[in-house]
């Protein structure tokens, strides 16, 4: 393929994608909202409390070959047939073992609601693995015009039928629908946009054959997965599906954030380090502009969120969710630095050092897992509390790695996050002060955001700060190496 040619397909993947994560969030945000108005806590807490289960079911199936195939500089018809065959056949089998331990499952939650709805929901893997060639196929043609069109338009069809059940009166019932549905629509339309088709003639030595190379995302995002849903499991164990609910939904909408944020490196930056790997110098000083954009984006979008969590939720669904919004205005925090953590997992990855995300991953949730369950007693808030401390404190250790790798010094990376730290948190106290003593919710919610906005804008100005003039390269070009 000629340099030019994949410059310009790489540029209109990242257009595309952009375009994707934009329309994604925007639409589970309208979704979302949507939802709250006519859901509660407990709707959302069964919903939680089983996702631990199909996801994790859904990574073994996967098993990593998603990624092995896309390693592979030219895969074959037997490569892609291999895969499609093992996803099948680990799907029903996870499928009728988590089918047959439904009754487990609710001894373990003490909620006989979960029998047939977790049945129902794991549909949603199985399905899933009809369609896992089929995407990857599209990933490595890089048809991200394509994957937006289809994440798009199962999210539209999925949302609306969730949303129209639970307007009926079928409450977690049009949750799982949702779910389970998006997924289906998903594996529809990748068998429609893919050329590749499965043959009968089965041979799964080279799925065998990638297994080494995949083995090692397997391991990682069993434990990622183990790490997002340990609330879930947690409060649905010991406080039941309310609190599973009313955390799930504050660590939802914390999430849409970071992911939105995530979105705008994400499609480059691993690419872009990779490219220059073979220069220190510049390596270290490509890093710490995205580390520069991320802090400029990030602090002030995730704890503005929390600033107007409150207003925002009670608006959105009443009263009953004023203690995700206490909870929302806590993960803010964690959120706020996060993307900071997915840039040194780019930095270790485009070092060749994958090993490292794996091992971070597993003590990490070792940890967080143990002092969940150490301070269950004490109640939600201290757990939250534990988690965001955690998490923050570990980018320490990722940065203990960078210097190892790159040289980057500690006092740099200090450099390059903590002015724009320290200026967001000045903004939202002051923003909270000079609102704090409206009333209506609606003239509060806009009054944060505008004075927040002007007051940020205006330090950014005055300070004369050359990541404005940065931002706009990235978001034109997505360079961060001139």
């Amino acid at each position: 393929m000629a340099e030019d040619s994949l410059k310009g397909r790489t540029a209109k993947g990242l257009l595309w994608g952009m375009v994707n994560n934009g329309t994604t969030q925007l639409l589970n945000a309208v979704f979302g909202i949507l939802l709250l108005q006519r859901l509660y806590p407990s709707d959302y807490g069964k919903i939680a409390m089983l996702l631990v289960f199909a996801n994790i079911a859904s990574t073994l199936q996967e098993s990593g070959f998603t990624a092995a195939l896309c390693n592979l500089r030219e895969p074959t018809h037997r490569d892609y047939n291999a895969v499609f065959w093992f996803n099948i056949g680990v799907s029903a089998i996870l499928y009728l073992i988590l089918f047959l331990a439904a009754p487990l499952i609710v001894w373990f939650y003490h909620d006989p609601d979960l029998l047939w709805l977790s049945r129902y929901l794991f549909l949603g893997f199985f399905i899933s693995s009809w369609g896992t060639v089929q995407r990857a196929y599209l990933f490595i043609h890089l048809m991200n015009k394509q994957t937006a069109i289809i994440g798009i338009v199962a999210l539209v069809v999925a949302g609306t039928v969730g949303v129209t059940m639970v307007y009926n009166d079928y409450a977690y019932w049009g949750l799982a629908t949702q779910n389970v549905l998006f997924i289906l629509i998903v594996a529809v339309m990748n068998w429609f946009y893919s050329p590749w088709r499965p043959s009968l003639k089965i041979d799964l030595r080279p799925a065998w054959q990638m297994f080494g190379f995949s083995s090692k995302l397997l391991a990682q995002n069993l434990f990622n997965n183990l790490n997002a849903h340990a609330f879930g499991v947690l409060l649905g164990r010991f406080y039941g599906d309310h609190s599973a609910g009313v955390y799930s939904n504050a660590r939802k909408w914390d999430d849409m954030g970071i992911n939105t944020i995530n979105g705008m490196v994400s499609g480059v930056a691993q690419p872009v380090l990779t490219r220059v790997k073979d220069d220190s110098a510049r390596y270290r000083h490509v890093f710490r502009k995205m580390l520069r954009f991320v802090s400029f984006i990030s602090f002030p979008a995730m704890l503005g969120l929390g600033l107007i969590a409150r207003e925002f939720l009670l608006l959105a669904g009443g009263e009953k969710w004023l203690e995700s919004a206490t909870l929302l205005s806590m993960l803010s925090i964690y959120g706020a630095f996060f993307p900071i953590t997915t840039l040194y997992s780019n930095l270790t990855i485009s070092q060749g050092r994958s090993g490292i995300n794996l091992w971070c991953t597993i003590v990490l949730c070792i940890i967080i897992w143990a002092g969940l369950i150490a301070l269950h007693p004490y109640g939600l808030r201290p757990m939250v509390m534990f988690f965001i401390t955690v998490n923050i404190l570990w980018l320490f250790v990722w940065q203990w790695f960078a210097h190892r790798l790159i040289g980057l010094r500690l006092w740099d990376v200090l450099r390059d996050i903590l002015p724009f730290f320290v200026f967001t948190v000045l903004v939202m106290t002051a923003t909270w002060w000079l609102t704090h003593s409206i009333v209506n919710l609606w003239l509060s919610l806009f009054c944060k955001i505008g004075t927040a906005v002007l007051l940020y804008g205006g330090i950014m100005w005055v300070s004369g700060a050359k990541i404005m003039r940065e931002s706009v390269q990235y978001l034109t070009n997505g360079q961060f190496d001139k």
